[in-house]
């Protein structure tokens, strides 16, 4: 008797919803840049609300000096928000271990540690980190850190070794958190490829591809096809893909990586902008831009439990905070 190949199987309704991530506050905008950036806990919570009501699943969480607005890694100053959100929504946390590219791993890994969130962000290899083209923008700043904060990256190099690598992984495996695999190059891919072989992360992978910063890939419709090739031919069917573009790219790269059965990442943290020449008032008005994009595709947008389950993650039951 023949032998039938058995009929591929549908995938599941989860499997074809676009999961949107909302990167609320970060480390690489200052103050000056715009008004409508979150820089309080209170400005946190409400950006971080409003972004999970307008369809955001999960929240990408930086903390920062409320009187500066300076990047801040300490448990204390995430400890004045998440609680909060975690009370008023049920998206997904996803905690920083990135902070700032002046910080040392050992800093930057204490708010995951601490809290143990269902998703922390890891950066996936050592990069130049270039924003001092940014300082050129603007004639005045309200805070004397800002401009030596941007001018600096001329000469730094954001360090994430391998050893840095294994030691935010060996620090937060054990909790249970999966990661935001932050991806800003090919080699980066790689890297992964490589901790992946080990048996040191485990699919499925959440891969975040980063375009258009400068140290990094670039922004171009090819850069986007080359790292989903590449995540294709290294992980198979073993990860997510999820990109972010960065500044003016954001929207362009979101739309053709959802085209292509990918997910996206928006806000004030990767770009300050709604549209051409138009700052964006608040995270929520890029997620609404992203939803708009996703049902103007065909597309369904996930919910928290959705991505959940399309991530495999633990459950905000599990977390710490």
């Amino acid at each position: 008797m023949a032998e039938t190949t058995p009929a591929p199987k549908a995938p599941s309704t989860a499997s074809r919803k676009v999961v949107i991530t909302c990167a609320i506050t970060g480390a690489i905008h200052t103050p000056t840049m715009s008004p409508h950036l979150p820089i309080t806990p209170d400005e946190i919570v409400t950006d971080a609300l409003a972004a999970a009501e307008a369809g955001a699943a999960i929240l990408h969480l930086h903390a920062r000096n409320p009187e500066t607005g300076q990047p801040d890694q300490t448990p204390e100053g995430f400890s004045r928000f998440l609680p909060r959100i975690k009370q008023a929504t049920n998206a997904v946390i996803n905690i920083t271990s990135g902070g700032s590219p002046y910080m040392k791993v050992e800093e930057r890994v204490l708010p995951a540690a601490t809290f143990k969130p269902e998703v922390a962000s890891l950066n996936m290899g050592s990069m130049n980190f270039g924003l001092f083209h940014l300082a050129d923008k603007y004639k005045e700043f309200k805070h004397p850190w800002e401009k030596a904060h941007l001018e600096n990256t001329r000469d730094l190099v954001f360090r994430n070794t391998f050893k840095d690598i294994e030691y935010i992984l060996s620090t937060c495996y054990d909790n249970g958190t999966r990661f935001e695999f932050e991806c800003y190059d090919i080699g980066h891919l790689y890297n992964l490829a490589h901790f992946l072989d080990r048996g040191l992360v485990k699919p499925p992978l959440f891969v975040q591809s980063v375009f258009g910063l400068l140290g990094g890939i670039g922004p171009h419709p090819e850069d986007v096809m080359h790292m989903k090739r590449t995540c294709d031919r290294l992980f198979g069917d073993k990860y997510r893909w999820s990109v972010l573009g960065a500044g003016r790219n954001q929207l362009p790269i979101a739309a053709m990586a959802a085209s292509m059965g990918g997910n996206i990442r928006v806000g004030l943290e990767d770009s300050l902008w709604a549209g051409r020449g138009k700052l964006a008032t608040s995270n929520a008005d890029q997620v609404k831009l992203a939803v708009k994009i996703i049902e103007g595709l065909g597309l369904e947008v996930a919910s928290p439990d959705e991505a959940r389950q399309i991530l495999e993650l633990k459950g905000a039951d599990k977390t710490n905070i």
